[in-house]
């Protein structure tokens, strides 16, 4: 009986440790499954949202309109600036609710586009009201 405790133990603590949380945007083509899954992340914080991507965010832009949004990209800015025919641009906007305070002149020169870890914690707790996915193909 002891054994058989032991093993349940085990076998449990294994299937726990093992089994890690998949994103649910794993590549930039599975962006659309944002979109399709959006009650999800609706008035629940951008955090939560920007947990389920995979990929590199790379490029962003901040929006103070009403409402304010973020335009999040995940290309670089050069590789943009580098027309590729073909290449599809998808481009993530997250709409929220609070007004946005953000301020270009006040990004790092150099790295006023780049979405960091700082920026995570210091827009993360703004409420998602709307998601959109735009995809172009470069001509």
């Amino acid at each position: 009986m002891k054994n058989t405790l032991k093993i349940f133990a085990i076998l449990f603590l294994l299937i726990n440790y093992s089994c890690k949380a998949q994103h649910m945007v794993q590549t930039i083509k599975d962006v659309h499954l944002l979109k399709n899954n959006e009650q999800q992340f609706i008035n629940k914080p951008l955090k939560n949202l920007l947990k389920e991507i995979k990929p590199e965010i790379k490029n962003v832009l901040g929006t103070k309109d009403d409402p304010s949004y973020f335009a999040f990209n995940f290309i670089s800015r050069d590789e943009i600036k580098r027309k590729v025919i073909g290449r599809k641009h998808i481009n993530l906007y997250v709409y929220v609710k609070e007004p946005l305070k953000w301020n270009f002149n006040e990004r790092p020169q150099g790295k006023e586009y780049l979405w960091s870890k700082e920026d995570v914690e210091k827009y993360g707790d703004l409420t998602v009201i709307r998601i959109k996915v735009i995809e172009r193909i470069e001509d």
